[in-house]
Parts: structure tokens; sequence; C-alpha cells
């Protein structure tokens, strides 16, 4: 086979393996589903509360932080990362399509952002609350 048949074999993999990459991408409801098997191993899994997850992305924690010392109480808004100053895009889904679509980037920052705020890994019931909130935050 020649080079330039091998190339253009090549170039035709990768560029189906792109086209069919948007099919991988999840909803922000199968997300919450997710967690949700995950949180129902606890024995003190109370089902998912927006209220709560509300109050929770609200109020600040063990590190005097809260979720909306970055994200704003506004989740449907930008925000800015309070020691950075980065800009930080829409949180809630009805804002920024792109959230809680991966679930590789969701457990990314919700592990390195409970960190920040909570001094600790959220709880598979916490995530779920923050995401039910997210849910019903409108644009």
């Amino acid at each position: 086979m020649s080079r330039i048949n091998t190339l253009l074999i090549l170039l035709l993999v990768v560029m189906s393996g792109l086209a069919i990459q948007p099919a991988l991408a999840e909803t922000p409801n199968q997300i919450l589903s997710a967690v949700e098997s995950s949180a129902k191993t606890a024995p003190e899994f109370r089902g998912f509360s927006a209220t709560r997850g509300e109050q929770f992305f609200k109020s600040t924690h063990g590190n005097d932080w809260s979720c909306a010392s970055c994200h704003t109480e506004d989740p449907a808004g930008s925000g800015k990362h309070a020691k950075t100053n980065k800009v930080i895009k829409a949180l809630a889904p009805s804002a920024n399509a792109e959230r809680l679509t991966d679930p590789a980037k969701v457990e990314k920052w919700f592990k390195r952002n409970c960190n920040d705020v909570l001094g600790r890994v959220c709880t598979p019931q916490e995530k779920g609350d923050v995401i039910a909130y997210l849910l019903t935050t409108r644009k």
C-alpha cells in the first residue's frame, strides 16, 4: 500500500472517530442517574433534593468557601475563581449545554471543588443534591 493510501486510511479513521464523539456524551439526567446508583448503596440515602442542593451550594463549609464563592449565587451565570480570578462558564446545564455531559469531567470537578470547599470528597448524596439543584436552575 502506498504511503498516501495509508495516510488517507488513517485520516478516515480519525475523522470517523471524531464524528461519533458526540454520541458518547451523556445527558445531565443520565449523570444524575449514575450518581443515584452510587448513592443508593448508602443506608442513609434519602433521594435527591434540589432544595438541599441549593442550600449546600450557597452555604460555606469547612474551608469557609461555598460553591457560590466561585460560581456565584446564580449558577446560570458565569463566575470567577475566588483565588485566580479565572472566568468560569455557567454551571447550570440550562445556560451551558456542555455542563454535566461528561462523566469524567463531572467526577474530576466534584473531586477538586469538594476538596476546596469541604476539605474532603463529596458524598454521592451531596453530589446528587447539587446536580438536582443545577437541573432546576433556569437561564
